[in-house]
């Protein structure tokens, strides 16, 4: 099973008025782990972003003129999303957005190239009902850090959509279960044990990895024109 987490961000809110998309990420999940293959783009828009866009991404236009076109590099996100469930926080938005460039570079419509569309928003507000459901609120509900999370960015809330998504669909809200005095025995007599966490391997960071890390903290910098809160805290 693949499934793909997507956001973007734009100029503004409505293709209708110009508006275009200034960047898109995809993270992909298989088999309900990530793959570490994911797509990441930066687009030249062509145009100014609106200042309400601008205070949410900080992809300045100057920042956005050294990047390709979308129509540029539109096959790979083709290619990258064919026949895939794809993963997405307020659908529609993205979609429409998505659906424009797609037609205005010549191709077909998104809809039309992945297996599937999942708004997770919907989700959450099955799952939540009567409650905030932003990605903010969902980190959380559920516990997942968002601290380094100062401007919105696809490629980091594509990751974050993937943590909150594992954690709305796998059915418990812990990794452990709870052990009453009875020594742990189940109703059908089975004995359960406590977990030693302690055992689980530690994976680092390989330079490659580093390297990627450091080259997105560049481009946040460039972008805010400032360090970002990551660097400022290392700093620190």
């Amino acid at each position: 099973m693949r499934q793909i987490m997507l956001d973007t961000e734009t100029t503004g809110l409505d293709p209708a008025q110009g508006h275009r998309i200034v960047e898109l990420a995809c993270v992909e999940l298989e088999n309900r782990s990530l793959t570490g293959r994911h797509l990441h783009l930066y687009l030249n828009p062509d145009r100014d972003s609106d200042p309400e866009a601008l205070a949410v991404h900080g992809l300045t236009t100057e920042f956005l003129s050294g990047h390709p076109r979308f129509e540029e590099v539109a096959q790979q996100l083709v290619d990258y999303v064919k026949g895939a469930e794809v993963i997405i926080h307020n659908a529609a938005f993205d979609v429409k957005f998505l659906n424009a460039e797609l037609t205005r570079a010549g191709l077909p419509l998104f809809n039309t190239l992945c297996g599937k569309i999942t708004d997770s928003l919907l989700y959450a507000r099955e799952l939540h009902p009567g409650k905030r459901n932003s990605l903010d609120a969902l980190c959380e509900r559920y516990g997942i850090s968002n601290a380094h999370r100062t401007l919105h960015g696809a490629l980091l809330d594509s990751e974050l959509l993937a943590d909150v998504w594992l954690a709305m669909t796998r059915g418990q809200d812990a990794l452990l279960m709870d052990f009453e005095d009875d020594g742990g025995a189940g109703a059908d007599g089975i004995r359960l044990e406590q977990f030693d966490a302690s055992v689980l391997k530690v994976v680092a960071a390989d330079a490659a990895a580093l390297q990627a890390h450091d080259a997105y903290l560049d481009a946040l910098d460039k972008a805010a024109g400032k360090p970002c809160v990551w660097r400022a805290a290392q700093e620190a």
